[in-house]
């Protein structure tokens, strides 16, 4: 008998533990923009760009594990 049992696909609780990461880091991307704008606005164009940047490379990133938790649990 078993005490604990786990049934289905354990990547897409690995998934789902590891999406805490990219929302922290798109809060954190966000928020540095924002506290940027606020200390210096005349800088906001020049910043925007960096924004843009910073937010797509941690969403590649958020795809780049659910791509991985889809492959190697053999979907």
């Amino acid at each position: 008998m078993a005490l604990a049992e786990v049934v289905g696909s354990t990547a897409a609780i690995g998934y789902g533990l590891a999406a805490i990461g990219p929302g922290v880091g798109v809060g954190l991307v966000f928020a540095a923009y924002i506290q940027s704008t606020a200390r210096q606005p005349e800088a906001a164009r020049i910043t925007q760009p960096f924004l843009w940047i910073g937010f797509a490379v941690v969403e590649v990133l958020a795809l780049l594990g659910i791509a991985f938790g889809f492959i190697w649990s053999g979907q």
